[in-house]
């Protein structure tokens, strides 16, 4: 990564890579010094593949997640399972600190119909497996997690779609997947004012997503 890049402007970045160069990561720019710095979850073969890292500031913890994508094989659905076993336990624990936390960054899972536009023809398709959306319920429902963009927009369908398929004319025609979110405890969720998918520009497949919170620290 080019040098502007790590600390550009005022901000300082910190990051989880991938062992694998240009394969995968998760980042946080900041300007406040982070207490502490975790990287990864603890599993080698989820660590290697640089996909979480949280950075910790007093009773908040702030954390950029990227999980695996399922779709290029049977392989990387049981790497995507594995992850979501583990982060499951990872986040059952998290809800328990008594800290706040906001999780944020590409969850590879439509939740529910409302999530895509073409939700009949991917009924089998990785992104919207029954089992990735009865989990994700799951994470909401038994371990108390809040959808924040969710709960503030409960409705809305193609304003909150964040990524869109190279192949065809997905991007022009809207043709989108709400896979990008930021998960959150109860009471930090509870402060969210404002969410919006940033789509003026086009980045990459993914449009970024922004919430703001009035949260004192």
């Amino acid at each position: 990564m080019k040098p502007e890049m790590l600390n550009p402007a005022s901000l300082q970045g910190y990051f989880h890579y991938a062992e694998k160069k240009g394969y995968s990561g998760v980042g946080i720019y900041t300007r406040y010094q982070p207490e502490q710095v975790i990287e990864g979850l603890g599993v080698p073969e989820i660590d290697s593949e640089g996909r979480y890292i949280e950075l910790v500031y007093g009773n908040v913890s702030v954390v950029s997640v990227y999980l695996p994508s399922g779709s290029s094989g049977d392989h990387r659905q049981e790497a995507k399972f594995a992850f979501m076993e583990h982060f499951y336990q990872h986040l059952g624990e998290l809800a328990q600190r008594g800290r706040e936390v906001v999780i944020c960054g590409d969850w590879n899972i439509a939740h529910k119909e409302i999530d895509l536009k073409n939700w009949k023809g991917n009924l089998k398709n990785s992104g919207f497996l029954p089992e990735e959306r009865e989990w994700m319920g799951k994470v909401l429902s038994d371990l108390e997690w809040v959808d924040v963009y969710r709960s503030l927009h409960p409705d809305t369908t193609d304003e909150a779609y964040t990524w869109w398929s190279n192949r065809g004319q997905a991007w022009a025609k809207n043709v989108g997947w709400r896979i990008d979110y930021q998960i959150a405890t109860r009471e930090l969720a509870q402060t969210a004012k404002t969410t919006s998918v940033y789509k003026e520009e086009r980045f990459s497949d993914h449009a970024p997503l922004t919430v703001d919170y009035e949260w004192v620290v």
